[in-house]
């Protein structure tokens, strides 16, 4: 399977070679703070199978052993990196070129999501993650 994405102004794109590992929505405050979403749809890639123009993307610190990437003249969220699992990366589903081609298996963070957001679509549901 090939894939890629960019972000909105297209300064910064991406291509992937394979499926993903995970796809799920986040609840969690820090992902709704980072993108000004009420929750942020992910994917999980092994890093190896990503080819992301490192020098093109600003990192951010978010908290203890989190990276989030975004597009330095756009502001587009494009990725999380957590060192927990140092193999992976996960890419914003929306960022993708045919992010309808990915469907999410779960909602995480549930414990964190905001009150008027109710799920009802029959995934599987998380207080933090699985």
């Amino acid at each position: 399977m090939t894939s890629g994405g960019s972000c909105l102004c297209g300064a910064v794109r991406y291509a992937i070679v394979s499926a993903p590992t995970f796809v799920c929505v986040c609840h969690c405050e820090s992902c709704r703070r980072a993108s000004g979403a009420p929750m942020v749809a992910w994917a999980t890639f092994e890093k190896e199978c990503i080819d992301l123009p490192r020098a093109g993307l600003q990192r951010v610190a978010s908290s203890s052993g989190v990276l989030r990437g975004h597009c330095p003249r756009c502001g587009t969220s494009l990725t999380y990196e957590n060192t927990r699992r140092p193999g992976e990366i996960d890419v914003t589903l929306a960022s993708m070129d045919d992010p309808a081609a990915f469907t999410p298996s779960a909602h995480i963070w549930v414990l964190e999501k905001l009150p008027w957001v109710t799920l009802a679509d029959g995934l599987g549901q998380y207080d933090t993650t699985p």
